[in-house]
């Protein structure tokens, strides 16, 4: 096939999408990704992509077009000039740009109206369908913003995001529950959908635990600091529980990391550990020292989301110690890898970090995760289903 995937983000940014590409160039199909400049999270386009550099590369057999876009800047009115941005670049150039696609594949993120450019590229092309796969729902990643659903701005947004789901062939989604959204939030009653489930960078399939005693309980939060992820929920947790031996390591960078840091400090707790967004080759010594690993959501529709990071703790074969409701609860609780808290419950987050310091189970947990992971997230199993997402 000739598939043309539209994404806003693209590698060097931290999604799977570029992995997806280039396992399907590799399968022999013939992909090309329209896409913007790398700036997520902290709105920062690196060097090496300024100016006019990398706009148009071959990058393991995935021919890359990367647009104009404006960088994010905090607060709604600078996410929002991004996410214009983008569309407004991407749409031109999908406009002009050659089409001979088979099929056109939007990889979705937030927010929706990066699936604009695609449709752009089917109504002047001979194109007959584009497929879409799911992984933030619109419009309810709106709310996180503080966006009211009774807002003008969110029935608008509604309408739109109906009109892009509608639009789809097919759509593919990452979360089970996410089919529950589309159906009976949105009318979305008779499409076709295909549950996806995401998979982790194969970095993570060969962590080994440290060995030898260790004075500490270490847990550890690895991913992006933003609204969503509710990781003030975590440092609260961190004043509460009462086992002296445990640290609490966040590793990241994003929007609200800043405001996590004042947090701790005017807990005044000093079992918070914070360190930054690291590179991605870094992270194995965190997850080989960590007992369990942390996930924290807001509350709300959000919870219809399977954060990706769970796939990496799994496929490192670690404890999951969590504060989520909806997917992320599910997972858990079906694999026995580990124990879930309310979303923003950190008193019951502090009581579960202690209950699991002092059984000690980390072992058996870290084995639940690797065996779920391998019936149920590996890469392979993943390509295949948006293989037969973009055939259908």
């Amino acid at each position: 096939m000739k598939i043309l995937t539209v994404c806003q983000y693209y590698h060097p940014e931290p999604f799977r999408i570029h992995e997806v590409c280039e396992e399907l160039a590799a399968r022999g199909h013939e992909v090309t990704v329209l896409t913007g400049l790398p700036n997520y999270p902290m709105g920062v386009i690196p060097e090496e992509y300024r100016g006019r550099k990398h706009r148009r590369e071959t990058v393991n057999k995935v021919k890359v077009i990367r647009v104009k876009e404006r960088p994010r800047k905090p607060g709604k009115a600078g996410l929002a000039m991004n996410y214009v941005s983008f569309v407004w670049h991407a749409g031109f150039t999908a406009f002009t740009m050659k089409k001979d696609f088979d099929v056109i594949f939007v990889y979705q993120l937030s927010p929706v109206l990066m699936a604009i450019p695609a449709y752009v590229a089917k109504w002047f092309s001979k194109t007959k369908k584009i497929m879409i796969y799911c992984l933030d729902l619109w419009p309810e990643s709106l709310t996180s913003l503080g966006i009211s659903r009774e807002s003008l701005f969110f029935r608008f947004m509604r309408s739109v995001s109906i009109r892009i789901y509608k639009g789809a062939a097919a759509i593919g989604y990452t979360s089970r529950k996410f089919g529950d959204y589309f159906s009976g939030q949105l009318g979305l009653k008779d499409k076709k959908y295909m549950h996806i489930p995401q998979f982790a960078d194969e970095l993570f399939s060969d962590i080994e635990a440290e060995t030898g005693d260790k004075e500490t309980i270490d847990y550890v939060f690895a991913g992006n600091i933003g609204m969503m992820q509710s990781v003030e929920t975590i440092v609260k947790a961190a004043a509460l529980a009462s086992d002296e031996r445990i640290r609490w390591h966040i590793v990241g960078d994003g929007f609200a990391l800043e405001a996590c840091k004042k947090l701790a400090e005017d807990m005044k707790t000093d079992k918070v550990i914070f360190y930054g967004r690291l590179p991605v080759e870094e992270m194995p010594k965190f997850y080989s020292m960590a007992d369990a690993m942390i996930v924290t959501l807001a509350g709300g529709m959000i919870s219809y989301t399977l954060p990706g990071k769970i796939q990496s703790y799994m496929a490192a074969g670690k404890a999951v110690i969590a504060a989520a409701d909806g997917e992320t609860k599910t997972v858990i609780e079906e694999s026995g890898c580990g124990l879930c808290a309310p979303a923003g419950d950190e008193k019951a987050l502090a009581e579960l970090a202690d209950k699991m310091a002092a059984q000690n189970d980390f072992a058996r947990m870290g084995e639940n995760s690797r065996k779920y992971y391998n019936l149920h997230f590996t890469k392979k199993n993943h390509v295949d289903l948006i293989e037969k997402l973009l055939s259908e």
